[in-house]
């Protein structure tokens, strides 16, 4: 079991210790030019291309989207209750409670975990937390320029989760030109990825270690727990069970710190959080495989 949990870890570690060890060398890394091409070609690609080749049952693709959306709620009220208690800035910490990383780290692993079948389940995931985390993530941090429905209608996730539903509903296979292409360029997404999260991690700096290390343990703790209940109140099971369980457990998002960043909402704060709830997730996401 070990060697197996391993199997699965290895190609995450690697890629990663690529990303910090090219940060940390002084080479050029632009990781939101990165972000933008990996957010709005290469996931809409990797997603087209996984649902047009892997059989993904109708219902499953709904359980796993409604799982996300209700998981996102639930951890919606600790990232209001927690912070408010501590008499911290609820909008600062908000976020990193809502969106994990369930791209640069969620998807490989549940690739490498689960199969074809995982990642296709992962990306829905991945995809309905992505819709939100703009627009959302911005409103939080205190910008007013997310854009609202229209900046919603520019985000080519939301024209690729509408024809994967398509893909999937209708049993249509794409044809053999587009199909390789998407295949082609989705190829890239997971391990930019993981670089980028290598580069972040090199590039981010720890503050308020000890605020850090109780958020961190928060937001993966806590998503564990809400990840267990929601697949016991759906009655998820197999490979559904084990992709939100392992979704809903991801450390923070490095965006949650680049919208911090950008609108000055705590950025060392959550930059802390996300360096923190990564190296804790090293630890946690190998256990968590090996229960499931």
């Amino acid at each position: 079991m070990l060697y197996e949990i391993f199997a699965v870890m290895a190609p995450v570690l690697a890629c990663a210790a690529i990303g910090f060890y090219w940060a940390k060398s002084g080479y050029d890394f632009d990781p939101e030019f990165i972000s933008r091409l990996v957010l709005n070609v290469g996931a809409p690609c990797l997603m087209l291309s996984v649902l047009s080749s892997v059989e993904v049952d109708l219902a499953a693709f709904k359980r796993t989207a409604f799982a996300c959306v209700l998981i996102a709620a639930l951890m919606a009220v600790l990232g209001v209750v927690i912070p408010r208690v501590r008499g911290d800035d609820v909008r600062a910490f908000l976020p990193s409670f809502l969106f994990p990383n369930v791209g640069n780290m969620g998807l490989p692993v549940c690739m490498l975990a689960f199969g074809e079948q995982g990642l296709a389940l992962a990306l829905v995931f991945f995809m309905v937390l992505s819709i939100a985390h703009f627009p959302a993530g911005i409103l939080l941090a205190g910008g007013r320029d997310a854009g609202g429905f229209k900046g919603l209608l520019k985000m080519p996730i939301l024209y690729a989760i509408v024809i994967g539903a398509c893909l999937v509903m209708f049993n249509i296979n794409l044809p053999q030109p587009i199909k390789n292409s998407v295949e082609l360029i989705g190829g890239m997404t997971i391990p930019l990825m993981l670089i980028t999260l290598g580069v972040s991690l090199q590039r981010l700096h720890v503050g308020q270690w000890q605020q850090a290390l109780f958020y961190s343990v928060m937001r993966i703790g806590g998503g564990l727990l809400v990840g267990l209940l929601v697949v016991w109140l759906l009655g998820l099971e197999g490979v559904e069970r084990g992709v939100v369980i392992v979704q809903a457990a991801m450390p923070v998002a490095v965006f949650n710190y680049l919208f911090a960043e950008r609108f000055q909402r705590e950025p060392q704060a959550v930059a802390g959080m996300v360096v923190m709830s990564t190296l804790i997730s090293f630890a946690t996401v190998p256990l968590i495989l090996g229960l499931l």
